[in-house]
């Protein structure tokens, strides 16, 4: 064996040891103070490069999230405005059955058909209120209303696919309560309020099927919910196995390592003193 003060070849192992052992305890530091084992590309480039396209899907399913409650929100204030409009229609007839009676006289039959169109008006009343963020799903644009609004709720991140709900027309004159039940009908009369109890007997039909109509779309919305909602967790934790740091592990590693750097720096302590050791030959 050479011995030289020129070239330490200890001392070299021990430095070059004991920078790889820091290098180690840095990375090993870094993940536990971020909790990721794959922080950054330089970390792991394909992994971090998945890990980036299935965050940008996460995050696209937010907007997902907040279409298909905006659309069943939207929905859910047009069932709450058909339900009053079926209830109204319910007692439109119950005062036109009474109408119908030929032994009425005047001021009766006068009082029900007052009665009768005051629950008319407020029909349109209904539908021109049920208004969430903007939309409307009862509007009848044949009568000056203005145009329903249709839901089209996003259904995945890339916007290619939408869940539909239709409008449904429940207005004075409009699709379900047809033009038999208008602005101006009534029930003044005998042969009127006869007409009219086949006319809504139509009419509570078809906002009943309307409506049905309307609670399988708000069904059809609260379902997709609930799946892009499990499906971004899902999401959420795979891109966590592929990214996060196991810190009981890491915790063992950052106590070895520690251990380690101990004991590079005495290894590179006792090698810096072989230079001194060559003095005793010259004494």
């Amino acid at each position: 064996m050479t011995f030289s003060v020129n070239t330490n070849v200890g001392a070299m192992v021990a430095l070059q040891n004991l920078s790889a052992t820091q290098s180690d305890l840095m990375t090993t530091q870094n993940r536990i103070n971020t909790g990721l084992k794959v922080a950054s590309a330089k970390d792991n480039a394909a992994v971090w490069a998945i890990a980036q396209n299935q965050r940008a899907t996460s995050n696209s399913l937010n907007s997902v999230i907040e279409s298909l409650q905006r659309g069943q929100s939207t929905v859910d204030v047009a069932l709450s405005a058909g339900n009053s409009v079926s209830d109204l229609l319910l007692q439109m007839k119950e005062k036109a059955l009474a109408a119908a009676d030929t032994t009425l006289d005047t001021n009766s039959r006068n009082a029900l058909n007052s009665e009768f169109q005051s629950l008319r008006d407020q029909i349109n009343k209904t539908v021109s209120n049920a208004n969430f963020n903007g939309g409307n799903m009862l509007l009848g644009a044949s009568n000056g209303l203005g145009t329903a609004t249709t839901v089209k709720a996003l259904a995945n991140a890339d916007a290619t696919s939408v869940i539909t709900v239709q409008a449904q027309d429940l207005s004075l004159g409009g699709t379900a309560l047809t033009s038999n039940i208008g602005t101006t009908s009534t029930i003044g009369t005998v042969t009127t309020a006869t007409n009219m109890i086949g006319f809504l007997n139509t009419a509570i039909a078809n906002v009943s099927a309307a409506l049905g109509k309307l609670g399988t779309g708000d069904k059809a919305l609260a379902s997709h919910l609930d799946f892009i909602g499990k499906l971004q967790n899902t999401i959420d934790a795979g891109i966590g196995n592929l990214v996060d740091a196991d810190l009981a592990k890491e915790s063992a590693n950052l106590q070895a390592l520690q251990t380690k750097q101990q004991l590079g720096i005495q290894a590179l302590s006792i090698a810096n003193q072989s230079s001194s050791i060559l003095l005793g030959l010259f004494r």
